[in-house]
Formats: C-alpha cells, structure tokens, sequence
C-alpha cells in the first residue's frame, strides 16, 4: 500500500547560485557528507546537488510533514543501492515519522526517481509499505 507521494522542482540555478554565495556553510546544512562526497565528485556540481534538494522536498512531502515536526534537511540522504538505483536513508525526525506512519506487520520502502533537464532539476517519492 502506498502510504504517501511527493514530488519536488527545483531550479538548477538557484542551487548553483546558493553554492556560490554560502559555499560549506549551504551545502553542509543541506546535505550529507555522503551526498556532498557524490555531488562533488562531479563535473557538474549544481544538477547533482539540484537533484538531492529536489530528493528531499519530495520525502519531507511523502512524509507528510514538510521540513516541520522534527523533520531537517540531513534526516534525509539520497543513496545508491547496489544497482545504482536512488533510494532515501531516512535518520532523526524523518525516520521517526516514517515508523509513525508504517502499518505493524510492514516494512516501508521508499522509491526514488530523479532526473534533471537544465535549469530544472525533479524528484518524485513515494513511499511504500509491504507485508513483512
């Protein structure tokens, strides 16, 4: 059963402008230091982390919460799983509100698409729960 939906759009160019003007002081209230490890690995800095604050927009919506009730920016971290598909690490606040929302006797997973096209960059979560 799917237990809740977000998607996020975000402008690649804000992000960019954000990393130029704040620097560690944005990126490092934002993101993970996994997340900031992927984005900077890249030739192209700004799409990465684009995607990754679409990501979490999109989880804090599927949360159902926002970035309120406990819930902050670095409780949600874009992974890989082994694949390379996206998913969500859900800590703190996050996971707390994602085990309140879980049914007993589920396990929830949360499915992750990401996807840019300059200046946009778009995330879509959902989050479901299985029978365990």
């Amino acid at each position: 059963m799917i237990l809740g939906i977000g998607s996020d759009l975000c402008d690649i160019r804000r992000i960019e402008k954000s990393i130029e003007r704040f620097g560690d002081r944005f990126t490092h209230r934002i993101y993970t230091e996994g997340e900031r490890a992927r984005s900077d690995r890249r030739a192209a800095r700004a799409p990465s982390y684009a995607r990754r604050f679409a990501a979490k927009e999109a989880c804090a919506k599927a949360l159902g919460t926002g970035l309120s009730h406990g819930v902050f920016w670095r409780d949600m971290e874009v992974v890989n799983l082994p694949g390379g598909r996206p998913t969500m690490r859900l800590t703190g606040g996050a996971l707390e509100c994602l085990r309140a929302m879980t049914p007993a006797g589920h396990k929830a997973v949360v499915h992750v698409s990401l996807t840019d096209d300059p200046p946009m960059a778009q995330a879509f979560v959902i989050i479901e729960a299985l029978p365990v």
